[in-house]
C-alpha cells in the first residue's frame, strides 16, 4: 500500500484522526474513560504538527445538532416497535427512553462534534507535512 494514497475522509473522522494528515490522534485518550478527561484535545498533531487547540474549538452547535438527530432517530425505531399515543403514557416512556439514550451517548457525541468541527475548519493537506513525512 502506497503512503501517498489519500486516507479516507470517513475513516479519519470516525477514527478521530487529525483532519490535516488523518494519521495523528485528535484526543489525548483513545477511550472516553475517565469521563473527566474524555474531551482533552492534543495541543498539536503528533504526525504533522497541526495546532488543534484554539479558542473556538468546541463545536457546541454541532453537538446540539447531533443530539437532536439522535432524538429523532430514537423516534424512528421506537414508534414502530412500541407505538406512541396521547391516550396512554407511551409518549412519556418514549421521552424517558430517548433522554436516557442521549445522556449515555453524550460523551461520544461531544467528541464527534469536536471532530466534525475540526474537519470543517481544516481541509486535508492544507498544512504542509514535515519534510521527512512527504
Amino acid at each position: 500500500m502506497s503512503s501517498s494514497k489519500k486516507p479516507s475522509f470517513f475513516a479519519g473522522m470516525i477514527g478521530m484522526k487529525c483532519p490535516n494528515c488523518r494519521k495523528g490522534r485528535i484526543f489525548e485518550n483513545k477511550s472516553i474513560f475517565p469521563l473527566g478527561k474524555c474531551l482533552r484535545i492534543s495541543e498539536q498533531c503528533s504526525h504533522c504538527g497541526l495546532k488543534m487547540v484554539s479558542e473556538s474549538n468546541n463545536g457546541p452547535g454541532i453537538n446540539y445538532a447531533l443530539t437532536v438527530m439522535l432524538l429523532f432517530l430514537n423516534l424512528v425505531w421506537y414508534w414502530p416497535i412500541f407505538g406512541l399515543s396521547y391516550k396512554d403514557n407511551s409518549f412519556y416512556y418514549f421521552l424517558l427512553t430517548s433522554v436516557s439514550i442521549v445522556i449515555l451517548a453524550q460523551p461520544w457525541l461531544m467528541r464527534i462534534s469536536r471532530v466534525v468541527y475540526l474537519y470543517i475548519a481544516v481541509r486535508y493537506g492544507s498544512r504542509p507535512l514535515p519534510a521527512n513525512d512527504k
